[in-house]
């Protein structure tokens, strides 16, 4: 046996030190809610400019002037998904600011109704006196526009529409406990369902656009009307086709991949408010064909319609964690010689972070190779703040504390952790040595824990809306108060405490940030570096490792949460689902909080490819991450 040191002082720890540095002083925690806050902001100061979502077009690709809006005639359909959004994040967080952004969507939602003068829903609507109202004419002129001073609104409303604004009334109704919210809704999805009750039940009085054709869409209607008004329940045609007929069609072919994101959303309130086999029946024939498509939407609709199941929950969570690493705009983006193709589209689902940039990315064929524009026009990111939120209502998604490697539901003595909200502090400041401060750029971190003692947390990086820290050694177990304090202001937070909480770090939201070294059989003392990944503007990628009979490969991995085992004994590691010694699990040498993992890279994981690991201690289970073995 090779006789590598496996503690604190150790060579291979000297090895590592350098890349560790950048590590732990460099590389950004997991920051789910703070982008989704973010997106949120930003959706608020360049999307609604007339009350519903539309995407600013800029003046080039690396100008931030406006010069006009496009997208309008999908404005309705996305407003819906914003309101979900806001409403889950509501439910959630409690926050004034969600509760203000539920509002304002339905506001909109309602405007598109009462500028049309007969309860139908409009796509959109533009003040006549907009510079950007004369290029959304141009656009949406086939779609035909009307005059409503001092408004323009865009009719020809189709089916997605409403079903995109009723996904959004159906969640928001149940999820936000506000009066004039709830009444809101009620009238709203009266009135528009009143229209196409009475006009062929068509949004637009268009028989060839009649809900008739699209029983699961027509039946989620009327669910959500019954539901938010029971007083005044319309009722549904005399005939009705079978719940799957539709369905059935939408999975005869890959085209048109947008009725799959509208099968979901009406799926989701109709086996909410109407759950019966035949609905779910139709629902399994979607979800069968869509499941493999590493779509965070759908995966999370799935949850919601069919509780937890562990690997699609991961998946979700990855995908979500990609899609940070997509561009806001929309370049170019061409596939066909970076993914194996098969005739016309990729062969298995596109990378989320390469995939053409569109408006909301879960509603596009996953084996599209090429697409985008000219980088001038940006998303709003809808596809990022509605399953993140949903994701935190379903429990899939850590909430407020967690651990900074991973999403977490507890956080563990001695670790690194982060912690998630707004007005955390006036400006953004960074640790700059050891040891840390507990009072960092005006703001300091109490940990109450159940015991009832208060603690101190060090303090490594302090920003408006996250904070990370190290949760203070001897923290008892269980639940746990943070109390960040700003001067003016002490909000708190409630978390929970475990002896263990292993995660590990990744880079590019799924690869390993890991390092390792070679050997020589016959004289251990010859070491080398092996480079484990590498990252470019593109992205990270792993590097594959080639494994050796006589060049002995140790791989460490970085995490935490680790160092409260039990025992050495009680640690256990997995590569490709294949089980390796550990020859050390605790601290980092010098890096307050971060702890190690070393291991030895069999023989007999040669040719596994890109594969999975997977650190478990004390029986708890590390999220997975990423190598590749040659």
């Amino acid at each position: 046996m090779v006789a590598l040191p496996s503690g604190r002082g150790s060579e291979w720890g000297v090895v590592v030190r350098g890349f560790a540095l950048i590590f732990f002083f460099g590389l950004a925690a997991h920051a789910s809610e703070a982008d989704a806050l973010a997106i949120s902001a930003n959706i608020q100061a360049k999307h609604l400019p007339f009350g519903t979502v539309l995407d600013p077009i800029y003046a080039s690709s690396t100008s931030n002037q406006i010069v006009g809006y496009t997208r309008c005639g999908d404005s309705a359909l996305w407003t819906g998904a914003y309101l979900a959004a806001e409403a889950f994040r509501y439910n959630v967080t409690r926050s004034a600011d969600a509760l203000a952004n539920v509002k304002a969507a339905l506001a909109g939602l309602q405007g598109l109704v009462d500028v049309t003068g007969d309860n139908r829903l409009a796509r959109c609507m533009v003040l006549a006196s907009s510079p950007y109202a004369a290029g959304i004419s141009s656009e949406e002129a086939s779609n035909t526009v009307h005059q409503s001073p001092p408004w323009i609104w865009v009719d020809n409303t189709s089916r997605d529409e409403v079903v995109g604004a009723f996904f959004g009334l159906g969640a928001a109704f149940d999820l936000v406990d506000d009066a004039g919210v709830k009444s809101g809704i009620s009238s709203l999805a009266t009135l528009m369902l009143g229209f196409i009750a009475h006009h062929q039940w068509s949004p637009n009085d268009d028989i060839s656009n009649t809900f008739l054709l699209r029983p699961e869409e027509l039946q989620m209607l009327l669910q959500v009307q019954h539901h938010v008004n029971p007083a005044d329940r319309i009722g549904g045609p005399l005939v009705d086709l079978p719940i799957d007929t539709a369905v059935s069609f939408d999975t005869l072919s890959i085209s048109s991949y947008f009725k799959f994101n509208l099968d979901y959303m009406s799926f989701y309130n109709l086996i909410r408010l109407q759950d019966n086999s035949d609905n779910r029946g139709a629902y399994q024939i979607v979800r069968k064909y869509t499941a493999s498509h590493q779509n965070a939407f759908f995966d999370i609709i799935d949850r919601s319609v069919n509780g937890s199941d562990d690997a699609r929950d991961a998946e979700m969570q990855l995908s979500l964690d990609q899609w940070l690493e997509r561009p806001r705009r929309d370049p170019y983006v061409d596939n066909s010689k970076t993914v194996p193709v098969c005739g016309t589209e990729a062969c298995k689902p596109v990378p989320v972070p390469i995939r053409p940039p569109t408006d909301f990315l879960w509603q596009r064929d996953p084996f599209q190779l090429a697409g985008g524009g000219s980088g001038t026009i940006e998303g709003a990111g809808i596809d990022y703040i509605l399953p993140y939120w949903m994701g935190r209502y379903y429990g899939v998604i850590s909430g407020a504390v967690q651990s900074a490697a991973a999403p977490s539901d507890a956080v563990a003595p001695g670790s690194l952790a982060s912690l998630f909200g707004t007005n955390l502090a006036v400006g953004t400041d960074q640790a700059k040595e050891q040891p840390l401060p507990t009072m960092l750029g005006g703001v300091s971190l109490s940990v109450t824990d159940s015991a009832g003692t208060v603690r101190k947390a060090p303090l490594l990086y302090v920003s408006p809306t996250q904070i990370n820290f190290v949760v203070p050694d001897g923290t008892a177990t269980g639940a746990a108060q943070f109390a960040v304090s700003t001067g003016s202001t002490t909000p708190t937070f409630i978390g929970t405490l475990a002896s263990v909480d292993p995660t590990l770090f990744s880079v590019g939201g799924s690869v390993a940030a890991a390092s390792a070294i070679m050997t020589q059989a016959n004289d251990p003392k010859l070491q080398s570096p092996v480079t484990v990944f590498q990252c470019s503007a593109s992205g990270c990628v792993a590097v594959p490792i080639e494994l050796g009979v006589d060049t002995p490969i140790y791989l460490t991995l970085y995490g935490t949460g680790i160092r409260g085992r039990s025992a050495l004994t009680n640690v256990a590691v997995t590569i490709a689902g294949v089980s390796v010694p550990v020859l050390y699990a605790g601290p980092t040498p010098n890096f307050i909080g971060l702890d190690q993992v070393n291991v030895p890279l069999v023989l007999s994981l040669r040719g596994s490819g890109l594969c999975s690991v997977v650190v478990s201690v004390d029986g708890q289970a590390s999220n997975a991450v990423m190598i590749d073995i040659q």
